[in-house]
């Protein structure tokens, strides 16, 4: 999985990015710091892994992994090049997600580039440079699509939906919320890879202060959800500056801190959380002696499939799958106990793999 953080500059936006990395990103109380995309790749936390690794005798345990960019601050006019311009919106085109850092904390000693404080309007300022960013890429497909367009119905189809996609955009309105029932539009949709066509989730960056919680007496907070809700995005409250200091922790103070926080999560768990939920995924698992790993699929995958995520010959030459969900495992204790019980089970073509099954593959090429 990949994700890309954006946000004015100013936000906490590389201060966020290095806390979650680790990475380093130079993080300075001006714009632009951030000359080339970072890039940060984070694992992800799983404690059924290590449970299964005591189990195992494991030696290695491989967590799933989500990669991370962080783009430089976008400002107004960056998709006609101000600032350090579109070179950056080429940077998240790749990516599977926009984590859209919004800033809901005043500090007299870090300047906003609008002069003031306020989420809805930073938001909108990004938007619109997606949105721009957008338009240029359909009028550039447009004008080669026109060429072709009088003597093929196909181009002709595709350039009625090119203009009718444009039109949407010149309303001030996310690709994401143009829809057609046409299998073949559908396609071609997909193809274009709009940023504004990409799930979002924003990242309420607040003070110390608001984190207990959870942002619900931050006027800012309130804006930014009232606003994700109606898009059908995520939000997760954040203080980028405490990130920062929990990054630096071994997991036992990690823990303590967290807890003298009155938290139960940090940052990361949060974004990690959201990031599945929005993007409808979940992990199976592999577990043995040599090796103990989580694997991310989509809801819904099937058991050739998943096992295609492993090696395309476990795909291609799928006989079936010996499966234990993990809550059964660990209420037998062992999988030599589970399987006297009735719960290892052979699945076929057609089963849907569900987060923390443990799964075998057999297979034969």
């Amino acid at each position: 999985m990949k994700l890309g953080i954006v946000g004015l500059p100013n936000v906490g936006k590389s201060t966020l990015f290095n806390s979650l990395t680790k990475a380093g990103a130079e993080s300075a109380n001006y714009p632009f710091c951030t000359i080339d995309p970072n890039v940060g790749v984070v694992t992800v936390p799983d404690k059924r892994l290590d449970v299964l690794g005591e189990m195992y005798h494991t030696k290695k345990i491989v967590p799933a992994a989500i990669e991370f960019v962080d783009i430089a601050g976008l400002v107004k006019g960056a998709s006609k090049g101000e600032g350090l311009g579109n070179q950056f919106l080429a940077n998240i085109r790749e990516v599977d997600a926009i984590v859209h850092v919004v800033r809901c904390f005043e500090d007299s000693n870090i300047v906003h580039v609008d002069g003031n404080i306020d989420p809805l309007r930073d938001i909108e300022t990004i938007n619109l440079e997606l949105i721009f960013s957008d338009l240029e890429i359909l009028e550039r497909r447009i004008a080669k699509t026109v060429k072709v367009a009088k003597n093929d119905k196909t181009a002709a189809k595709e350039l009625g939906l090119l203009q009718r996609l444009k039109v949407h955009l010149e309303e001030n309105r996310m690709a994401k919320s143009f829809t057609s029932d046409d299998e073949e539009e559908q396609t071609w949709l997909e193809s274009y890879n709009l940023l504004t066509a990409k799930p979002v989730i924003f990242a309420a960056n607040v003070a110390e202060d608001d984190l207990s919680d959870d942002g619900a007496s931050n006027e800012g907070v309130k804006a930014v959800r009232k606003y994700a809700e109606e898009e059908g995005c995520e939000v997760f409250v954040v203080c980028a500056q405490i990130e920062q200091e929990i990054a630096e922790l071994d997991d036992d103070e990690k823990k303590m801190f967290l807890e003298d926080l009155g938290l139960e999560e940090s940052g990361l768990e949060k974004l990690i959380k959201a990031s599945y939920h929005l993007l409808g995924l979940i992990s199976y698992l592999t577990a043995g002696e040599p090796e103990v790993r989580a694997w991310t699929i989509k809801k819904g995958t099937k058991a050739p499939q998943a096992a295609g995520k492993i090696h395309s010959d476990f795909e291609r030459g799928f006989i079936r799958a010996e499966i234990v969900s993990y809550d059964d495992l660990m209420a037998c204790g062992t999988h030599g106990l589970a399987k006297e019980k009735g719960l290892v089970r052979l699945e076929g073509k057609d089963y849907v793999v569900q987060d923390g099954d443990i799964i075998l593959f057999r297979f034969n090429v």
